[in-house]
Formats: C-alpha cells, structure tokens, sequence
C-alpha cells in the first residue's frame, strides 16, 4: 500500500487527473476574462465570482462523469450524468438570481446573473473538454459585454435626452 491510497486518493476512471486539472485551470482562465470584464464595470459580480463559478461548474461536471463511469463500471444501467449538469445549472441561476435586484422601478443584476450563467456554462464545456468552444464562448462574452455597453448608453442617453426635452408622450416620462 503506498501513501497516496493509505490516505484516501482514488485513481480516476473516465479521465486522468492531471487532465481534470488543467480543465479546471481552463475554467479559471476563461471565467476570470468574463469577471474581469464584469467587475471593471463594477458589476455586482466580478472576477473572483466568475472564476468561482466556472471552476465550480467545471468540477461538478467532471465529478459527475467519473461517477457516471465508476457506476457502469458497476454494472449500473440507470447512471444519468444529466441530472449533475441540472444541479449545477440550477446553482448557478440561483447565484444570478441574487445577483439580480429591483430598485425604484429599475432592475439591476441582470447583465451580472447572464454572466455568471454564462460562466457556468464556460465551465461546463471546458470540463468536457471543449476548450475551443469555452475560450470562443468566453471571448464572444467579451465583445458583446463590453461592445454593447458602450452602444446601449449611447442609446439610453439619447433616450434621456429625448424624456428632458419633452418630445416623449406625458405617460412614458
């Protein structure tokens, strides 16, 4: 018996653990490039949360094939790795929705809850190693957070603008 089993380390069986490894740094990775750009933007959930919820999400994606295979190995025919994936997204949304808040008749968060989803969802994929499709994912969340803030207050101020100047009809101001 050599140290690592005498204190509990098990073998994986559906993926090495140095590959797990690198997934869940992948995971990090990936979500702390959507964190980053949440919390320069003082989003109520920035880089340390992302970065949480993709490793989170990665992990439990991971654990739950390694479970999956360790119960056919088994002889189980009624593993189900879907219900894990379930479990973590419904986690997630959970998160998002805390994230998410009214106040006087404006909703904050939802951009913030959208992408911690979204780095679940990142965690996920680079789990299941599709890390060209996370990192393209995570990217895309990028452009599309920073690109269209900038065009949304544009478009918001000119909005305002037009509420000031009394072009807008009473009941919309």
């Amino acid at each position: 018996m050599d140290w690592a089993t005498s204190i509990g380390f098990h073998d994986t069986h559906h993926t090495a653990q140095y590959i797990i490894v690198i997934r869940l740094l992948v995971a990090a990775v990936l979500g702390a490039v959507i964190g980053f750009e949440r919390g320069s933007t003082h989003g109520t959930a920035g880089l340390r949360t992302h970065v949480l919820i993709a490793v989170a999400a990665a992990l439990f994606t991971s654990l739950a094939f390694e479970i999956y295979d360790q119960a056919l190995a088994g002889g189980s025919q009624t593993a189900d790795p879907i219900r894990a994936i379930e479990a973590v997204t419904a986690g997630i949304a959970f998160l998002g929705a805390g994230a998410i808040f009214q106040q006087r008749g404006s909703v904050h968060g939802l951009t913030t809850g959208a992408g911690m989803w979204l780095s679940g969802a990142v965690g996920v994929a680079v789990a299941l190693g599709y890390y060209l499709i996370a990192a393209g994912v995570a990217l895309l969340a990028v452009l599309v957070l920073a690109a269209l803030r900038a065009f949304s207050h544009q478009v918001v101020s000119a909005e305002n603008e037009h509420v000031r100047e009394g072009t807008e009809p009473s009941e919309d101001r």
